[in-house]
């Protein structure tokens, strides 16, 4: 039987998503002459089309489609991305210096946000085939039977982050990498190492470009005065920096949340989003939530996302196959460092990394690809096994 409980969850976060985007654009939709309902009625067609995608994928047979579709979004998202920066300036949108997005009947499709289910889905695949558990294995035999993994993310990150110049899809692919690796049979031990070598290539891709470098300074300069609070004076002043240019972003995200308070203001008493923090309906869709419904509002939201990964989790623990079980643990995953990177980015925790919510933020390619994720992962669940 399909999973009803996260089938009404995901609904119910879409249709807020709508709500949302009305609520939070009216700054934007004055300032470019928009019609009062442009930005809610696009996300309310993506919105009908995610929640029918959801529930058509959900009726099918995963032992035929599952891997005819996983397969699919991963060579169609590689191979688009590969072709992106060929393609004439006519396909493909433009935005901040990234090209990320293909223009497509009057909209633009990013192709990252299929692939990434693809990628989980081609992960869980290959790791049910050839990997193990870990008994007898040393750690030199678990790094040279991750290698041609290795080889693979290397290539995707480049494509991502250096082409793209998208930090943060690469950080969230990373660490479901990662995981799936841990819970299809890896050693703690090459878990740990690979976290590790993780953190030291995120580094290097930060510091190989000057934008994600000013990011950084920009978001220390915030966060220092309250980090350094527990440094002796000695070691504080070597890790304090001057003021850069202004946090903007970050520093009206925190007033947004501080003035939402417990209960908030209200729907569409919002008043940051009045031009202030700029695009708030999309990646900085938490602070206008924290700001018109307050921190039990966000609360609530948090707890919806915890509820769609124990979900997930529940399906991968029933299910039949290997496959079954690493893919619904991989999309539950996706989600939740998603939600989790955008949320520690908008309250100054760690730097803003341009990702959005999952089916709460604008954005069409977004929650299609979230719903087609979830929608496979309602399609296993038609396989679960009863717990007796």
């Amino acid at each position: 039987m399909i999973d009803r409980s996260l089938f009404l969850t995901v609904t119910f976060l879409i249709a807020f998503g709508v709500v949302m985007s009305y609520s939070l654009s009216s700054y934007t939709v004055i300032f470019f002459e928009y019609s009062e309902f442009h930005f809610a009625l696009r996300q309310a067609i993506f919105a009908f089309g995610s929640i029918f995608i959801i529930w058509a994928l959900a009726q099918l047979d995963p032992d035929v489609w599952l891997h005819r579709i996983g397969m699919s979004l991963f060579f169609t998202g590689l191979v688009l991305m590969i072709a992106m920066p060929f393609l004439p300036s006519s396909l493909v949108s433009e935005v901040g210096g990234a090209a990320r997005w293909i223009k497509i009947a009057g909209f633009s499709l990013a192709p990252v946000e299929f692939f990434k289910v693809g990628f989980v889905y081609f992960l869980a695949w290959s790791f049910a085939r050839k990997l193990g558990h870990h008994d007898n294995m040393g750690l030199k035999a678990e790094f040279l039977r991750f290698i041609p993994y290795a080889a693979m993310f290397v290539v995707v990150m480049v494509l991502i982050a250096f082409i793209q110049k998208d930090l943060g899809q690469v950080v969230v692919l990373g660490l479901t990498l990662a995981f799936l690796l841990f819970f299809a049979g890896s050693s703690f031990k090459f878990f740990m190492s690979l976290i590790t070598a993780s953190l030291l290539f995120f580094v290097f891709f930060i510091f190989t470009a000057e934008h994600r470098i000013a990011r950084i300074k920009s978001w220390w300069a915030l966060a220092q005065q309250n980090v350094l609070t527990v440094f002796p004076e000695s070691i504080a002043r070597h890790l304090r920096i001057e003021a850069v240019d202004e946090p903007y972003q970050i520093s009206h995200s925190l007033n947004a949340i501080h003035n939402g308070g417990l209960f908030g203001v209200g729907l569409g008493g919002g008043t940051f989003k009045l031009g202030f923090l700029s695009e708030v309906h999309t990646d900085f869709v938490l602070s206008g939530i924290a700001e018109e419904f307050g921190f039990l509002g966000v609360a609530a939201v948090t707890l919806l996302f915890v509820f769609i990964m124990h979900r997930t989790f529940r399906i991968a623990n029933r299910s039949s196959s290997g496959v079954y079980f690493l893919f619904a643990l991989g999309i539950g995953l996706l989600i939740v460092f998603t939600f989790m990177i955008n949320a520690y980015g908008i309250s100054g925790l760690t730097p803003i990394k341009g990702i959005s919510v999952p089916f709460l933020s604008y954005g069409g390619s977004a929650m299609l690809g979230s719903a087609i994720g979830i929608g496979m992962v309602l399609m296993v669940s038609k396989k679960m096994e009863r717990k007796k």
